[in-house]
């Protein structure tokens, strides 16, 4: 099927659901997600923004604006899993007790009966990654109408574009807690460590960032062509000094850039999106 024919068996998925409770994160697949969702079913349909020190930070505006310029009902909410031993622990699935906690806490807005059925923006690429959350959705019953209708991230940033969606061109979007390796505990010290890190790298104008915390060691990934960035003397002694007074003892650049799921090169892929 082409993007179109794709596109057309979304609206029809929807349709049939009747309503829908959508875990929105700002990102691209759950906004296309959010905005067909709007515009075929209305008011019955709801996007839930989940709030946590995993969010990045300079998401949460945007998010909301997106959601207020669509026209489209939105609730924020807020989740614990930073107050949940499984997830500090930072195990191989701690996707896994993150989304649980999270379609839990979805789950509470639908006891009401205003809202049922809870998707995700999962889409058919996300099956070659390592996804540990998709345990939790099959646990609570969560559909994926993207990837039931057969779309690739490219038929979405494709079809978002043809609908006018700013964020059609928006980088992958990921929790904070996707910046730590795997085994090395997460305390909300360091989320707001990798938060602040980020945020300074996008006020200098980088993209395609990630601060990946090891210990004392920030690894930073940018876009490819933007590396050479950091060997002006200006920009490399600015960002040694915030990543120094955030904590850090030592700085360093991948050479290969930005790549998603650099943490993951070993792991076989379980088929759940970062929402």
């Amino acid at each position: 099927m082409n993007p179109e024919e794709k596109y057309n068996k979304l609206k029809s998925i929807l349709k049939e659901m009747g309503e829908v409770t959508i875990a929105y994160s700002g990102g691209v697949d759950s906004a296309f997600l959010l905005k067909v969702a709007t515009d075929v079913l209305g008011e019955r349909a709801c996007g839930v923004l989940a709030v946590s020190p995993t969010y990045p930070s300079r998401e949460y505006e945007k998010a909301k604006n997106f959601a207020a310029n669509i026209g489209a009902v939105l609730k924020i909410i807020n989740t614990r899993e930073t107050e949940q031993e499984d997830f500090l622990k930072n195990p191989l699935n701690r996707c896994y007790f993150c989304k649980r906690e999270l379609f839990d806490r979805m789950l509470e807005q639908t006891t009401n009966k205003t809202f049922k059925n809870l998707v995700d923006g999962s889409n058919l690429d996300d099956l070659q990654d390592h996804r540990p959350g998709r345990q939790a959705l099959k646990e609570r019953g969560v559909r994926s109408p993207l990837q039931e209708a057969g779309l690739m991230k490219n038929d979405i940033r494709h079809l978002s574009k043809q609908l006018g969606l700013p964020v059609w061109n928006k980088e992958s979007l990921a929790c904070l807690s996707s910046r730590f390796p795997y085994g090395e505990r997460i305390d909300l010290q360091k989320l707001q460590m990798v938060d602040n890190m980020e945020n300074f790298l996008q006020d200098l104008g980088f993209s395609g960032i990630r601060a990946r915390h090891h210990s004392k060691t920030l690894k930073i990934e940018v876009n490819p062509s933007e590396i050479n960035r950091f060997f002006s003397d200006d920009i490399r002694t600015r960002v040694v000094k915030f990543a120094r007074d955030l904590g850090y003892r030592y700085v360093t650049v991948d050479l290969e850039g930005y790549r998603q799921g650099s943490m993951n090169p070993d792991i076989q892929p379980s088929g759940v999106a970062d929402i």
